[in-house]
């Protein structure tokens, strides 16, 4: 998902009346960000195996009712299990082998008392009824929830969002990152006259002749992410194409409103380019059982996996701007290209916890630059990149608090980009970045990770230690400063407003030379020729200089 500058205070409020409190400038955090944010004993015991999500939608009363199956392992003896769901949703019953089980509510936690002996290694399910008004999302995909919109023929448009609120404000689920399903059925059923598109793949339509509505059943064949799990109802027309990919032939659906097919069967052309790029970068699409949708929603858009949402109004850039200020942002549909490129950097490797979403962004974001990159060449891509830097607020860590709920600044796109492009120029082997970016999606294929593996993958595959650079980059909010001053065909340099331990090569222009200097916050000195005056940085460092008198 991405945040803009204009929508950044909407999304700190909404996340703040989530139960985040402020006081000054530190965040106070309560029981139920506890609950809802670390792995509590009541999560640690089970393994999630399986999801059967079945609901149906009544858009008259706003309101949804069904059922969720939890398939898990057993991985130690304990007898009480959280589930989530957020008010003013309610669990109604909850069954174990046919028998009813006692639960009790602690805000959005549900703690579920199990009567059958849970020992090592069963594979058992319980299955939750439940039904209720979801909390409407105001502002989505930002602040979460359900979308109920009309579209221009009076028909029903209906769709889900809700990374950061949860996917508990719409489903009971085990709502932590750290957990997914190895696989998924979402039957949902809608009115007749409508369809729904979920992920994966559709396996079976069935009518409901009484009750006039059809029940949509698809099948996800890969690990899902919660909040990547959606529900989008309308008039859809639909239309396919073929990808001939790295792993062989992908599937591709299109769902959009009627009124606007052949807009999108012009502009939904990009989805191949993307692929062609993010397959080049990336490595082979993670996902091709599930197929690969777009799916236009009523709100801008959104990376669910297999079925990402879009609502840019068929047309380049975002929402017709160039985000970098460059012109290049114009050359591609920023949400085909941004929200698909989280198909490798979000759902294929996903953060743990929601403190590490950097993982997400900042690779997602950088490869924005790189599908230019790919199209249009090497320096297209770096105009790119370092044009995005007018977004950066430097307000605060991009790296969140752990175990509440908690995402770092929204510096996570651009700063965070700013910074891999910044690796990539200290590495100066492009062979080698390339090679990297492919293995992170390989040898964390489907996968939950913490920012500290994705860390050492990099400083062990790029060959340089990097962890002074994500120390100061992701953990603090300040710019750090190259400081320099020339006396007597002397340089001396250091680095101000850095961690004592910040040091960095930098790769700077001494007249007509290029020079790759080492620096730390200790004064260092080199010899230059006499007729040198000022230094220049390569513009491919996000960095301040300061010369000295």
């Amino acid at each position: 998902m991405f945040k803009p500058l204009f929508i950044l205070f909407l999304s700190v409020l909404s996340f703040n009346s989530f139960g985040q409190l402020l006081q000054g400038d530190k965040a106070i955090f309560t029981e139920q960000d506890t609950l809802r944010g670390s792995i509590t004993p009541e999560r640690e015991w089970w393994d999630l195996k399986y999801y059967h999500l079945s609901i149906e939608v009544l858009p008259e009363s706003k309101s949804i009712l069904g059922t969720n199956k939890v398939e898990y392992t057993v991985l130690s003896p304990f007898q009480v299990m959280q589930i989530d769901l957020q008010k003013p949703m309610e669990i109604t019953k909850v069954l174990q082998e046919d028998k009813e089980l006692k639960f009790f509510r602690n805000g959005n936690a549900f703690f579920i008392t199990l009567e059958k002996q849970q020992n090592i290694g069963d594979i058992n399910n319980v299955v939750i009824y439940y039904n209720g008004q979801p909390r409407e999302a105001v502002n989505a995909p930002w602040d979460g929830g359900f979308t109920w919109n009309k579209d221009t023929n009076g028909n029903d448009f209906i769709a889900t969002s809700c990374q950061g609120l949860g996917a508990s404000v719409w489903w009971p689920v085990k709502d932590h990152m750290y957990d997914e399903p190895d696989s998924m059925r979402i039957s949902v059923e809608v009115s007749n006259l409508l369809m729904d598109v979920s992920n994966g793949q559709l396996i079976k339509v069935e009518k409901n002749r009484r009750k006039k509505t059809k029940t949509y059943h698809w099948f996800v064949d890969n690990p899902i992410n919660n909040y990547g799990v959606n529900v989008n109802i309308g008039d859809y027309a639909h239309f396919s194409d073929k990808y001939d990919g790295e792993k062989g032939e992908l599937s591709l659906d299109y769902y959009v409103l009627k009124p606007n097919l052949e807009k999108a069967k012009k502009q939904f052309q990009q989805t191949k380019q993307m692929l062609e790029a993010f397959e080049h970068w990336f490595g082979p699409y993670p996902f091709y059982e599930d197929g690969f949708k777009l799916v236009e929603v009523p709100y801008l858009g959104m990376e669910h996996q297999s079925s990402v949402t879009y609502g840019n109004q068929f047309q380049n850039g975002y929402l017709g701007r160039d985000l970098s200020g460059t012109g290049w942002g114009l050359k591609f549909d920023f949400i085909i290209v941004h929200e698909a490129g989280h198909e490798w950097f979000a759902n294929n490797i996903t953060d743990k916890d929601i403190a590490d979403m950097w993982i997400h962004e900042s690779f997602t974001s950088y490869s924005e630059c790189l599908f230019v990159e790919y199209f249009y060449g090497k320096e297209a891509g770096q105009e790119y990149v370092r044009g995005t830097r007018a977004s950066i607020q430097n307000d605060k860590p991009i790296i969140g608090i752990y175990g509440v709920n908690a995402e770092g600044s929204g510096d996570m796109y651009y700063k965070g980009s700013n910074m891999l492009n910044m690796i990539r120029q200290i590495t100066n082997d492009d062979e080698k970045w390339l090679a990297t970016l492919r293995g992170l999606n390989k040898d964390f294929y489907h996968q939950t990770v913490e920012t500290k593996q994705i860390e050492n993958y990099l400083s062990n595959h790029l060959e340089f230690d990097a962890k002074p650079i994500f120390d100061q980059y992701l953990r603090t909010n300040q710019i750090p400063i190259l400081e320099y001053r020339i006396y007597e065909n002397r340089l001396s340099y250091r680095f101000t407003s850095a961690l004592p331990t910040f040091k960095m090569s930098v790769d700077i222009l001494l007249g007509e030379k290029k020079e790759r200097i080492e620096v730390t916050t200790n004064w260092k000195s080199i010899d230059i020729q006499e007729e040198v005056k000022d230094i220049k940085i390569n513009p491919n460092y996000y960095m301040g200089l300061m010369k000295m008198q």
